[in-house]
């Protein structure tokens, strides 16, 4: 089955694309969401007529995602753990600590954006975690994890 990408699909494509995926794919995952329409001789035509609005919405998510990116550079996030001998966390900090860390500063980032240097954060320290925002920008912001006064 051939589909037009309306939005950017982890793993298949840009917003605009013509792709060839399997059929249950298409029916059952892109089309209900509006995320593709089916490639037919008019759907194509379509395309054709509203490419021009398309590139006009990526620049301006691309525009918008650069801000974005560029107030979260200037961010430094501090938390507080319990950590015993060593700098040992009890615990540990995950990305949705970090997320809502950032929703508190005023940015709402979805916690699966958030890379993680490992999966989780261990020890007291600073660290650089980066955050994907579009397919191909992403922002680092540092984050102190500081242990928690008693």
């Amino acid at each position: 089955m051939k589909v037009i990408l309306k939005e950017d699909v982890k793993n298949l494509g840009t917003m605009g694309s013509v792709v060839n995926i399997s059929d249950g794919y298409g029916r059952n995952y892109l089309l209900p969401r509006n995320l593709a329409v089916e490639a037919n001789p008019k759907n194509v035509k379509k395309l054709e007529h509203e490419k021009k609005i398309i590139l006009e919405k990526a620049k301006k998510v691309r525009k918008s995602v650069e801000e974005l990116a560029g107030k979260l550079s200037n961010v430094t996030l501090s938390i507080e753990a319990q950590a015993g001998e060593g700098d040992k966390l009890f615990g540990t900090v995950t990305s949705k600590d970090i997320a809502e860390a950032l929703s508190k500063q005023g940015f709402e980032i979805d916690k699966r954006k958030i890379i993680m240097p490992d999966e989780t954060i261990k020890r007291l320290g600073q660290y650089d975690i980066h955050v994907k925002l579009h397919s191909d920008l992403t922002a680092t912001i540092n984050v102190e994890v500081k242990r928690m006064e008693q």
